[in-house]
């Protein structure tokens, strides 16, 4: 069953915490797929190559599909699985962590580096913000060119949301639906254009 919605990282940017003298600094981003995530990575690590450890965690697909962590060199699961954990509980999908640690001369121990990798990751999602994507269906709606004005204009005011318009032979339409919504829309369309529309579903998306 695919989620109905998810929540991701609204933007990249990075967020710096300090632990003990240890730096702690957490970029986050969205990522839609895993080459994504994977090219943000070995681009924080290019940026901090003196850094003593860039531990990731990312997170792919709506249902959380894939999801990866390393720790980096941190002892094993003291960072890459608190980082993931925070993503997942927070319920984010389509993105990545990338924790650059510089050493600050303070062993933290294994508690002490769960909770400065988890920590973080949760600071920078607070920071930076979340965005929730509901899932939609996209449904093209075909009309004559003396309808579509006043169509454009009634989809708008309820509360419909227009993604696309084609200008041919007629206009094509093409607006998201939430999938509870599809039943009654038909019969909507039918009323408001007295019978003359067609509509025709396509996939599914997911939008603000």
């Amino acid at each position: 069953m695919k989620a109905d919605q998810y929540v991701t990282v609204a933007r990249e940017g990075v967020h710096e915490s300090e632990i003990n003298r240890s730096r702690f600094l957490c970029s986050l981003a969205p990522a839609a797929t895993e080459a994504e995530a994977q090219e943000f990575i070995a681009r924080v690590r290019k940026e901090h190559p003196t850094a003593t450890h860039n531990c990731f965690a990312y997170v792919i697909g709506a249902d959380a599909s894939v999801q990866k962590a390393s720790d980096d060199g941190e002892p094993g699961g003291t960072a890459g699985v608190p980082m993931l954990q925070m993503l997942t509980r927070r319920d984010i999908r389509y993105a990545v962590a990338v924790v650059t640690r510089y050493y600050g001369g303070v062993k933290l121990g294994a508690g002490g580096l769960i909770r400065a990798y988890g920590g973080v990751v949760g600071e920078a999602l607070d920071a930076l913000g979340t965005v929730t994507r509901r899932r939609y269906r996209l449904a093209t709606v075909t009309v004559d060119h003396q309808r579509a004005g006043k169509t454009q204009n009634d989809l708008r005011s309820t509360g419909r949301t227009v993604v696309d318009l084609r200008y041919g032979a007629e206009v094509e339409i093409e607006v998201a639906l939430p999938e509870a919504d599809l039943p009654g829309f038909e019969a909507w369309l039918a009323d408001s254009t007295a019978g003359s529309a067609t509509l025709t579903l396509g996939g599914e998306t997911y939008a603000p």
